[in-house]
């Protein structure tokens, strides 16, 4: 699930918040948080602030696509799930991918497509031999940090278009190495295309209105699973954000909630979605606490990243078929498209 409005509270609410919001409170859509005393609640979509951009015409009905895509690393839970909506999607699973895990047989089903999974060792030798077997092939890279710039450099050496899924690396030597190789690619932290329209709509409010929340008090809490120990890269973004609109805050500030039971009982992660899930809280006070605003999104499962990332495929698909000039793209470019499923 994922929210992304915004509403006015009484001060009643600031006056009665905790470092983490009870979970009858964090766990319901943004606006509807219920104080002793409510007061009508004004929400803003933040479609509004994008209107002008896209009132010349309707987006067009997506094409349905057809073309090669290769997930590496689909041992991986990210990479199972982008292998899985590229199926869906009518696209055709390249029966290869890399992982350092061995599986039995070294073979993994998805979908009905026997997956051979060879190690990264192999991955130029093996990948040459694939991409004239599939010369319209596309990469999807959902590996590890650390081999995010070599993965990057062995794509671009054998002129394989890709999307790069994988958080982490040198992002600057990354746009480098496409740049100068002039290979197609989309790069992008975060797939989750309603994620990055939120985003988006943050940037153009900072962009528009600098300093509209001077002097507001921000309390930014993030829960993520266990093994995410860092503040996430949207949250980074969001704050940031903030910071132009005039807000004052650190990120050592940021509440990170990674504690399993305090994700059940106070923030409310189904425990299905322990594992995985992403729920981000933005809440904002004026200084004399008579006015709040509130920012929520909450996303339980990978669906959100891999629905995107084959959006971003299709994306790079179509950008190559028509020979665009520009070859280095972001999910700003993917959602400025208009037609995504």
């Amino acid at each position: 699930m994922l929210s992304a409005a915004f509403a006015v509270h009484p001060a009643a609410v600031a006056s009665q918040r905790h470092s983490v919001r009870q979970r009858q409170q964090f766990c319901a859509p943004i606006g509807t948080a219920t104080p002793r005393r409510r007061l009508p609640v004004a929400m803003l979509s933040v479609t509004n602030a994008v209107a002008t951009q896209s009132r010349e015409s309707a987006p067009a009905s997506p094409r349905k696509l057809s073309f090669p895509i290769l997930v590496n690393s689909c041992t991986g839970k990210m990479g199972k799930s982008v292998a899985e909506a590229a199926v869906s999607a009518g696209l055709q699973l390249v029966p290869v991918s890399f992982s350092a895990i061995e599986v039995p047989d070294g073979k993994l089903n998805i979908c009905d497509t026997d997956i051979h999974i060879h190690n990264p060792s192999e991955s130029e030798r093996i990948l040459r031999s694939i991409a004239k077997d599939y010369p319209d092939m596309i990469v999807v890279d959902y590996t590890v940090p650390d081999a995010v710039n070599a993965n990057a450099e062995l794509y671009c050496k054998l002129g394989l278009p890709f999307v790069m899924g994988t958080t982490g690396g040198d992002r600057q030597l990354l746009n480098k190495t496409v740049q100068d190789a002039n290979v197609y690619a989309v790069i992008s932290p975060q797939m989750g295309k309603q994620v990055v329209a939120f985003l988006a709509a943050m940037e153009i409010m900072a962009e528009k209105f600098p300093g509209a929340f001077a002097g507001y008090k921000l309390e930014v809490m993030e829960s993520h699973q266990a093994t995410k120990l860092d503040v996430s890269g949207t949250a980074k973004a969001v704050i940031s954000c903030f910071q132009k609109l005039g807000v004052s805050f650190d990120l050592n500030e940021v509440n990170l909630v990674r504690d399993p039971e305090e994700q059940l009982a106070i923030v409310g992660v189904p425990e299905e979605h322990l594992a995985g899930h992403a729920f981000h809280n933005y809440h904002l006070t004026s200084p004399d606490e008579t006015v709040s605003f509130e920012f929520q999104h909450n996303v339980c499962g990978r669906s959100i990243y891999a629905e995107g990332t084959v959006d971003a495929a299709m994306f790079l698909h179509t950008k190559i078929r028509s020979g665009a000039d520009k070859k280095l793209y972001d999910m700003i470019d993917v959602l400025g498209e208009g037609n995504m499923r």
